[in-house]
């Protein structure tokens, strides 16, 4: 399959889908989703070309992070700082120390069912402290609720899981490495 048909297959499927879930009155967005898992390589693998479908999802990710920077300016960031370096702070580190502290007393309490050590447990609970900026942004903007004080709130916490997603990028492959170069890794990461 071509790059083109490619290209032209998952744009049909995502208007079909968004207007089937615009009938059943539910988010498009969610659309989107359920049309990617279903004609994806893994469902119905109607795309067998993974390299055109990653290239594909590259541009996605894109135009989806141009369109979230046009939403904001400077002035608009410096203007939500408590937003984003307090609540968003404290979302991401306290989901990260509850779900790693309960993967690891899980881990403590039933070994033979989750046998996991303190560094995939904090691995897990980075990527569990994240939420899709881009989804979030597009149905609260579909809502009106942009401006709104629960809005600017929410805008806040995603901005800074956005910022903590490259520390975090950085420190998972530290903590893969050994035991005695571990402190050295995590040092220069």
């Amino acid at each position: 399959m071509t790059g083109l048909e490619l290209t032209l297959m998952y744009l049909l499927a995502a208007v079909l889908g968004v207007v089937t879930f615009r009938s059943l009155k539910l988010p498009p967005m969610l659309g989107y989703l359920v049309v990617g898992v279903v004609i994806g390589p893994n469902a119905l693998a109607l795309a067998q070309n993974s390299e055109g479908i990653k290239h594909l999802g590259e541009f996605g990710v894109v135009f989806l992070m141009f369109v979230i920077g046009l939403e904001f300016n400077l002035p608009k960031l410096r203007a939500m700082r408590q937003h984003v370096f307090g609540l968003g702070l404290f979302q991401v580190t306290g989901t990260m120390l509850l779900a790693t502290f309960a993967s690891l007393a899980f881990a403590i309490a039933a070994p033979t069912l989750w046998n996991m050590e303190w560094q995939t447990a904090l691995a897990l609970s980075g990527a569990l402290a994240m939420s899709s900026t881009a989804i979030v942004v597009k149905l609260m903007a579909e809502r009106l609720e942009m401006e709104s004080e629960h809005g600017k709130r929410v805008m806040g916490v995603l901005l800074f899981q956005d910022l903590a997603v490259v520390p975090l990028l950085v420190l998972i492959p530290a903590l893969g490495s050994s035991p005695e170069q571990l402190l050295t890794s995590l040092a220069l990461a």
